[in-house]
């Protein structure tokens, strides 16, 4: 490794701007009676992000992980959640507090938390630099706005994001704006703060149909009224939909195929049609698209994740969504990347970026506020910018400190993208290893850095496995539900591994191994 993990220094008036933080002072002042420069002085007060002594101590934890290190907590509440997740809970891996990427659980058990803790713990936990929120909230930064009020934060995140979707250099203040007035399609210059990526991605749905219908009796026609919308995910290995994965509200689990009654009603209707697209086919999403694009219908729309993080973490290819996108462009077929799983994973925060794409939706969230508020956005064009306000809403979108966590997590990611990159190659490079160590058990690495995931040749196998790493405090899973799915061990690193971290892991995995 030669990269090494780099700690901006910033303070609240760094990275809000000198005007503001006076103002925000200014005002607390007034309304607290105390003198007005207390409150300067939080506001300029610099926090070192990832200070050494906290990473020299997290990487000495990693030799705890496996051991009881408090006595724990015995009297736990019973809950009184669903009969669903009660089967799925797991109250001794309940948090009783985390330090980087160490989680120590309600039974004084210290874990490694390999899938960031369900895939939003991007900077682990206590991460040292969102001390600023601590530092906005002291400061009387009101987190609780409206989509009518939002508030500066939040409004310098969007510009943030935009410039950042764009690939526009921090200093190219005329070239963002440029961007930020343009009219032309696929330029991503519009977002829609929102709680869940659910909602995220159910607002780019909206938009879609809302070519096909009104969304309240004053719009005008819209431009393919009376055609029937098909809409275009990625399938299964059976063919089916079970692969894709975007969100949890109704019509985005029909396209998964869920509620099936209720799909084949909407399909014969001739209202909602979905069609799966082979993994990594792209003449099978040609005649797709050729066959769903003429007569009757019309294709809506093509929703696809690049890493299929519910699907094993098997990855899409450059060449296969270069091909998809540039039919859908060709066909007036919107394109949306979900990037919940995978934002802020890449170097360049975006991973549509790698892949060269220019879509018209990108949908982020989990990893952009580091698990400390959930905040989501769908970036879209101003070609798409069709719903009124109430189209897409909820009331706690534009929460101040959730933008600023997103200010914070990606002012650390872009100081350190050569390590992000870097160590995300070295976990990939010791998995594949791995892999060849033990071809007997495993078929194949999938995935991409970070976000890796182990295929087995045969379930009882991956089983065994998961069972012996969750048994030495290793948080990961498996995927053995899927049809015709291999199955699959998935983590998903913080950002803030190290090689100590990684190397231990794969130790802990050879040792699996061996007793298969």
């Amino acid at each position: 490794m030669k990269a090494s993990i780099r700690s901006p220094r910033l303070s609240l008036r760094d990275l809000l701007g000198r005007e503001y933080t006076k103002a925000v002072c200014e005002a607390r002042a007034f309304a607290s009676s105390v003198d007005v420069k207390q409150f300067e002085s939080i506001a300029e007060e610099k926090v070192d992000f990832y200070p050494k002594e906290f990473e020299k101590r997290v990487d000495e934890l990693v030799d705890s992980v496996g051991k009881q290190v408090c006595p724990g907590f015995k009297t736990s509440a019973r809950g009184a959640t669903t009969d669903a997740f009660i089967k799925s809970s797991k109250f001794a891996m309940a948090p009783l507090s985390g330090y980087g990427f160490i989680r120590i659980g309600e039974d004084g058990r210290a874990y490694l938390i390999s899938k960031s803790e369900h895939y939003h713990a991007s900077l682990g936990h206590g991460f040292p630099g969102y001390r600023l929120i601590e530092n906005a909230k002291r400061l009387g930064i009101a987190n609780i706005t409206h989509n009518n009020t939002r508030g500066h934060v939040t409004r310098l995140l969007e510009e943030e994001l935009v410039r950042v979707a764009n690939g526009i250099a921090r200093e190219d203040r005329k070239g963002l704006e440029s961007v930020l007035s343009s009219k032309e399609s696929h330029v991503l210059n519009r977002i829609i703060n929102l709680e869940t990526g659910s909602l995220a991605v159910e607002a780019a749905l909206k938009m879609m149909l809302a070519r096909f219908f009104k969304l309240d009796k004053t719009f005008p026609e819209p431009p393919y009224a009376g055609r029937t919308p098909v809409f275009l995910v990625i399938a299964d290995n059976d063919g089916g939909k079970e692969a894709n994965y975007h969100g949890t509200t109704i019509l985005t689990q029909v396209m998964r195929g869920l509620w099936p009654g209720m799909y084949e009603k909407l399909q014969q209707c001739e209202l909602f049609v979905v069609q799966p697209i082979r993994i990594n086919d792209g003449a099978h999403f040609e005649e797709l698209l050729s066959r769903y694009d003429r007569g009757k219908y019309k294709v809506a729309g093509f929703f696809h994740e690049l890493i299929l993080m519910n699907y094993g973490a098997i990855r899409l290819e450059e060449s296969f969504l270069q091909k998809a996108h540039q039919l859908c462009l060709d066909h007036d077929v919107p394109t949306c990347v979900d990037e919940i799983q995978s934002c802020i994973w890449s170097p360049e925060l975006f991973q549509f970026r790698e892949y060269g794409l220019e879509p018209d939706f990108v949908s982020v969230g989990k990893g952009f506020p580091g698990g400390q508020y959930p905040a989501s956005k769908i970036l879209t064009t101003a070609a798409m910018d069709t719903l009124t306000q109430f189209g897409a809403l909820v009331t706690n979108g534009q929460e101040e400190l959730a933008s600023l966590a997103y200010l914070i997590t990606m002012e650390f990611i872009q100081a350190n993208a050569a390590y992000t990159e870097e160590m995300g190659k070295y976990y990939e490079g010791e998995l594949k290893g791995l892999a060849k160590r033990h071809s007997q058990w495993i078929d194949r690495i999938e995935g991409q850095r970070h976000l890796s995931s182990i295929f087995f040749r045969s379930e009882d196998k991956a089983v065994a496995f998961i069972k012996h790493m969750n048994g030495a405090c290793i948080d990961i899973s498996a995927h053995t539900y899927k049809p015709n799915c291999p199955p699959s061990a998935l983590t998903k690193l913080p950002l803030t591994s190290t090689p100590k971290m990684v190397d231990f892991l794969i130790r802990e995995m050879d040792q699996a191994f061996s007793r298969l």
